[in-house]
């Protein structure tokens, strides 16, 4: 049994976070639909993320400040920004998310929405449990794209498994080896809070993520919550 497990070295920095999952099963991740029916719903997800860009400067806006707090209380790569950051600065840029697959598709669409950072990963690909936790800088990363290891820095927050690092700097950059494609039947969705404010928001997100998912791919979903109290929750 495969497990996502968040460290105390996390909570000591963050605890109030919540780390919300999906953990989804025995899914099809192929378009079943017509593809345009995705990019519809990417396109109203960035027209609704507008509502959260109302301050003339970016960086003033409460969903951006939060995690830009947030990445100053431990090591990270210089220029590395939270993901939901580096969506919505595109979108204030009208520059569109394209369809990639569906599973990153509906994680897109609901980040966006909700302004708040999602992300997914291959379950059958991790290798053992799944750690949120700082790195001691050994750990191998490939990001998407990138055949050059590019390892995290010591003290630096990411997502790592016995095979190294999953995600780097939390939220900014994953790794290809445990990536979504079309061939994914089991995944785990994530969605991270480090607003407490944003509650009602993040439970919003999370339904969707399993309600999408469910709809549009099958399978089985369920939602698990993580926080300083209940630090762990089974994957597969």
């Amino acid at each position: 049994m495969k497990k996502i497990i968040c460290r105390e070295d996390f909570w000591e920095l963050f605890p109030d976070s919540r780390i919300g999952i999906v953990v989804c099963s025995g899914i099809s991740n192929i378009y079943r639909e017509d593809e345009e029916q995705y990019e519809k719903m990417i396109r109203e997800s960035e027209k609704a993320a507008l509502a959260f860009l109302g301050e003339p400067n970016f960086a003033d806006n409460r969903v951006i400040k939060v995690w830009r707090e947030a990445y100053t209380k431990f090591k990270t790569k210089k220029g590395a920004r939270c993901s939901i950051e580096a969506l919505m600065k595109r979108i204030s840029k009208e520059n569109h998310l394209g369809t990639i697959n569906p599973l990153v598709d509906i994680y897109n669409s609901v980040s966006l929405r909700w302004a708040l950072p999602c992300g997914g990963e291959d379950i059958d690909r991790m290798e053992g449990d799944l750690l949120l936790t700082k790195a001691d800088g050994s750990e191998p990363f490939h990001v998407i794209g990138s055949e050059e290891n590019q390892p995290p820095y010591p003290g630096e927050l990411i997502y790592k498994d016995d095979g190294g690092a999953v995600c780097r700097c939390w939220n900014w950059r994953e790794s290809a080896r445990t990536m979504l494609t079309e061939e994914t039947k089991n995944a785990m969705l994530c969605c991270e809070l480090a607003d407490p404010l944003r509650q009602t928001a993040f439970l919003e997100a999370l339904n969707s993520l399993k309600q999408e998912t469910e709809t549009r791919l099958g399978g089985v979903c369920r939602i698990e919550v993580l926080e300083k109290n209940r630090p762990e929750a089974d994957l597969l």
